[in-house]
C-alpha cells in the first residue's frame, strides 16, 4: 500500500525509528499510526533479545538529587560501546531511569534479584489475607498478589513514570533497537534524608 508521507514523518518523531522501518510498520499495520507505533515497539524489543548474549561493559553511571537534597539516585547503565554511551539518547535514558528510581522507588532489578526471604514473607501474609477460602484459591490469590509485588518493586516490572503504558524493560528494548545495542541496568542505590540501610526510617 502506498504510505502517507506525513505518517511516516510523525511516527519519526514519536518513535525515532529509520525511514524505512516506519514506512514498514505503517504497511504492515494499514496506515493505523497507534498498531505502527506498536508493531515497532515489538521490532525494537525483538531485537535486543538477539543482543541479549552479546557483553554490555561500556555506559554510564548517571545521578539524581530530588526534593531540596533529600532523596538522591546513582545508578549505572550499561551498553556494548563507549561511541553508544556517548550518545544524548543514552545520557538521557540514564537521567530518565535514575529519576524513574526516585519516583517509584524499586527494590531490586529484576525479580530473581529479591531474596526468596522477602518473597516468603509476602506470600505468607497474602495467604493470611485469604484464609478460610478453599486451598486452590488461596494459591491463585497469593500468586497474583505476587505478580503485582514484581510490578511494583521490580525496576524491569515498573510502570514507566513518563508513560505509564510501557515498563521500563519496554523502554530499554525501545532503546536497545534505535541505537543498535544491548543495555541494561546493572545496579542503583537510592538514598533518602533519614533513611536507615535497610529502606526504614531510623
Amino acid at each position: 500500500m502506498e504510505v502517507n508521507a506525513n505518517l511516516v514523518r510523525e511516527l519519526r518523531e514519536r518513535t525515532g525509528a529509520g525511514v524505512m522501518d516506519c514506512k514498514r510498520a505503517l504497511a504492515d499495520s494499514r496506515g493505523d499510526l497507534e498498531k505502527a507505533v506498536l508493531w515497532l515497539r515489538e521490532k525494537g524489543i525483538a531485537a535486543a533479545v538477539k543482543r541479549a548474549g552479546r557483553l554490555a561493559s561500556e555506559g554510564a553511571i548517571g545521578s539524581y538529587i530530588h526534593a531540596g537534597g533529600k532523596l538522591g539516585v546513582l545508578i549505572e547503565v550499561n551498553c556494548e560501546t563507549d561511541f553508544v554511551a556517548k550518545t544524548p539518547e543514552f545520557q538521557a535514558l540514564v537521567r530518565e531511569l535514575a529519576m524513574q528510581v526516585a519516583a517509584a522507588n524499586p527494590r531490586a532489578i529484576r525479580r530473581e534479584d529479591l531474596p526468596e526471604d522477602v518473597l516468603e514473607q509476602e506470600r505468607q501474609i497474602y495467604a493470611s489475607q485469604a484464609a478460610g477460602k478453599p486451598e486452590a484459591v488461596v494459591a491463585k490469590i497469593v500468586e497474583g498478589k505476587l505478580e503485582k509485588f514484581y510490578r511494583e518493586v521490580c525496576l524491569l516490572e515498573q510502570a514507566y513514570v513518563r508513560d505509564p503504558n510501557l515498563t521500563v524493560k519496554d523502554v530499554l528494548g525501545e532503546h536497545a533497537g534505535k541505537l543498535g545495542e544491548k543495555i541494561e541496568v546493572r545496579r542503583f542505590t537510592r538514598y533518602q534524608l533519614g533513611e536507615s540501610l535497610d529502606g526504614k526510617g531510623v
